[in-house]
């Protein structure tokens, strides 16, 4: 990590979702002012085209408008911008903008206002070449040692450069065993390209090599073209790296040697005009980017190397002398004279992070305030915390929070149960073996504020609990209207429930098209799956349950399954489930413990969470808050797993007949076509007890599925799962259920 940030002077996001990368920047005096100060213009492969001039009024401010000196749509990806002499009869600076087939070269002037925003800046365009084949990357110089212009070398993509002397275009050249292209950089003190091939190699080509050559837009593969004028390119020196190069860059300042860098995936190598290495530098990152600038030390050069940790690394040769932390990851780098300010750092990254910043620190001025000694008084502090966590426990509390909201809902939806079994059973197709299986009626009403479009009302219960109707389809409600559905919850599967709640949830619209749903719940009385029975006094499964108020009568609190002339249920209740089992429940005339029993683990989720919620709701109407439900006795995990066990080995059983019921009706159809093919035969055959074969397949297939049906596994875990859950939240002191 960096001990210091790259100090922001100015900043700004380019676009919405545009790419940009190395050769997407550049840095110029580009409307030839003459103030010495650069430009900077950058082009995205969206096709945009900006130019911009900053002037922040202090370190650190955005992108103002009068910074945007030009943007223009060139409707294609640009993939390059170079400032220099490209067009001839002048020596002025004009803009080159490679696309992918064609190459314009613009020229950049500014129109003085009469008000000091009033600049205004085009391009017009001086001349384009379209390429016959699709660029990479490009170079330019004085090819050839020419005086007061530059010429423009671009390589495609299949290896071929070709070179424009400004407005004609001059020759085009293949590279020999080209694969993938690679950075190119002109060298004008050698005249000559460097490029690194797909060899890893770093390759040198003369330009009198390359205009000698044999013309690329002629080359054939005939004898007779083999043999006739023009020579086969060749390189003038090669220097193996061993890696592929992600930039080329030449630099000649007037007190360092001449030098050639290389930026590799994992090295930095310093090159001189032979190919000789200099020196070279192992990096212990992932560089993204670099440009060399003249060292204040004579003899040596500086280099920026931008990295994929959002680092900018300083180096003077191969000594690193500074490292500082950028907020993007860098894909170019420059550096400008912008605004009287010489060596400004400016960064590009691949989404548009356009920045220019500076190294060094800023000066804080900041000074921490004296703080007082003094005591600390805990108990003040410890009585201070009671009262906060007590506000907070009041602000929190369900009852002060529901009641506002439900006066703002725009639907509301009410589900209310009837106190008494129905009179006449609306049990349907029902697996239950009790003489009667019980029905309660469930009234739902749908309040509407708003006018609701399209609502539907869906009423879940939990298997093995059914309903008589589950959907509802309603016509659009209008404000201050109601729906009313009433339907029928019973017991259809022979088997005992996990829960005894049910949920109504109403999905609708409103009318500007939001989707909204509202939802409530309803407990299920417990009659609906056990009545009243004899109490029984020994039982395999117990479970004590101790309170720290003294046993209430179940006269009191199960007035639904006690007879009030039977004085001998006060404290002893037994129930009978629809599916046969019995369940005791006991309260001590002497200790504060209720004891449920029962010869089944399952049967006894139900029956001791009804007596938490009954036990509760009667202290809360003698407006009691202290009280709370314990456990001390050991949780049942034997047997708890010991049903787990047979679960399992139901399930697999349940499986079994599958596959078996499988194999005989893939039996059962081969018979099946046997005697038809019999049947069909002009001359008989005997049957050969085919028939008591089919008749004995036939029989063995209706036996299966009820087998399986035998086999098929209960939903007794659900309920057995709860009884060690709920015993360990009772030690720790929690309030019940």
């Amino acid at each position: 990590m960096s001990l210091f940030k790259a100090r922001d002077w100015w900043s700004t996001i380019l676009g919405e979702k545009e790419e940009f990368d190395q050769g997407c920047l550049c840095v110029a005096d580009v409307d030839n002012s003459g103030s010495g100060q650069d430009k900077i213009i950058v082009g995205s492969y969206m096709g945009y085209l900006r130019i911009f001039n900053p002037h922040p009024v202090k370190p650190g401010d955005g992108v103002q408008p009068e910074d945007l000196l030009l943007e223009v749509q060139l409707r294609e990806p640009i993939l390059q911008v170079e400032v220099g002499k490209f067009v001839s009869g002048t020596e002025g600076l004009h803009l080159a903008v490679l696309h992918c087939r064609k190459l314009c070269v613009y020229a950049v002037s500014g129109t003085l206002g009469n008000v000091e925003h009033g600049n205004q800046y085009q391009i017009k365009l001086m001349y384009e070449h379209n390429l016959q084949r699709t660029a990479c990357n490009m170079t330019y110089g004085p090819f050839g040692g020419v005086k007061g212009r530059d010429l423009i070398c671009i390589q495609s993509m299949d290896g071929m450069l070709m070179l424009f002397e400004q407005e004609s275009y001059a020759f085009g050249r293949f590279l020999p065993g080209f694969l993938l292209p690679g950075p190119l950089t002109y060298n004008s003190r050698t005249d000559s390209f460097i490029t690194v091939s797909s060899c890893r190699q770093v390759e040198s080509y003369k330009y009198q090599v390359l205009a000698f050559a044999t013309d690329a837009d002629e080359r054939q593969e005939s004898e007779q073209q083999k043999l006739s004028s023009g020579k086969r390119l060749a390189v003038d020196w090669v220097l193996n790296i061993g890696e592929q190069a992600l930039d080329i860059c030449v630099v000649s300042f007037n007190q360092a040697v001449s030098s050639v860098f290389v930026l590799g995936e994992r090295n930095f190598f310093c090159l001189k005009d032979n190919g000789q290495i200099r020196f070279m530098k192992k990096l212990d990152y992932s560089p993204s980017c670099f440009i060399p600038y003249c060292s204040v030390k004579e003899g040596t050069i500086n280099t920026l190397i931008g990295n994929h940790g959002k680092m900018l690394n300083v180096y003077q040769d191969v000594t690193l002398k500074w490292a500082t932390q950028l907020p993007h990851i860098p894909v170019s780098v420059k550096v400008a004279n912008l605004q009287d300010l010489k060596g400004v750092i400016v960064t590009l990254s691949d989404n548009g992070h356009l920045q220019c910043s500076y190294l060094g620190t800023d000066p804080s001025l900041f000074q921490a305030p004296r703080v007082d000694s003094r005591e600390i008084n805990y108990e003040e502090f410890n009585a201070e915390m009671k009262e906060l966590q007590k506000i907070i426990k009041e602000a929190t509390k369900t009852q002060d929070i529901l009641p506002k909201s439900e006066k703002h809902r725009d639907l509301i939806v009410t589900a209310e149960v009837s106190p008494d079994l129905d009179a006449e059973s609306q049990a349907i197709d029902s697996e239950v073996k009790a003489e009667a299986v019980p029905s309660v009626t469930v009234k739902i009403t749908i309040q509407s504020r708003v006018t609701a479009q399209k609502p539907n009302l869906a009423v879940c219960v939990q298997a093995p609990l059914a309903v008589t109707c589950d959907q509802f389809v309603f016509d659009d409600l209008e404000p201050d209207s109601s729906e009313t559905v009433v339907l029928s919850v019973f017991l259809k599967e022979n088997c005992s429930p996990s829960e005894l709640e049910g949920n109504c949830v109403v999905s609708y619209s409103t009318p500007t098209g939001i989707p909204k749903v509202a939802q409530c719940n309803f407990r299920l009385p417990l009659r609906l799956i056990c009545f009243p029975a004899q109490s029984s006094k020994a039982a395999n499964h117990k479970l004590t349950i101790d309170t720290n108020k003294p046993p209430i009568s179940f006269l009191t609190i199960f007035p639904d399954f006690v007879d009030p002339s039977e004085d001998d249920q006060a404290n002893v209740l037994g129930f009978q489930f629809l599916t046969g089992s019995k369940t005791t429940l006991l309260a001590s005339k002497t200790s504060q413990r209720y004891r449920i029993q029962s010869d089944q683990l399952e049967d006894l989720w139900l029956i001791t969470k009804e007596l938490m919620l009954r036990l509760e709701e009667h202290f809360k109407k003698q407006n009691c808050k202290d009280f709370a439900c314990t456990f001390s006795g050991s949780i049942p995990l034997q047997e708890y797993f010991e049903l787990i066990d047979r679960h399992f080995e139901l399930r697999l059983n349940a499986e079994k007949f599958q596959e078996l019921l499988s194999e005989r009706a893939v039996q059962f159809r081969a018979i099946e076509r046997r005697l038809l093919t019999r049947f069909k035969d002009k001359t008989p055959a005997p049957l050969q007890h085919l028939d008591t074969l089919l008749e004995g397949t036939f029989r063995e297939m209706l036996g299966t599925p009820s087998d399986a049906d035998s086999n098929a596994p209960p939903t007794h875990v659900q309920c057995a799962e709860q009884i060690p859950s709920i015993e360990e939240s009772l030690p720790f002191g929690h309030s019940s259920y």
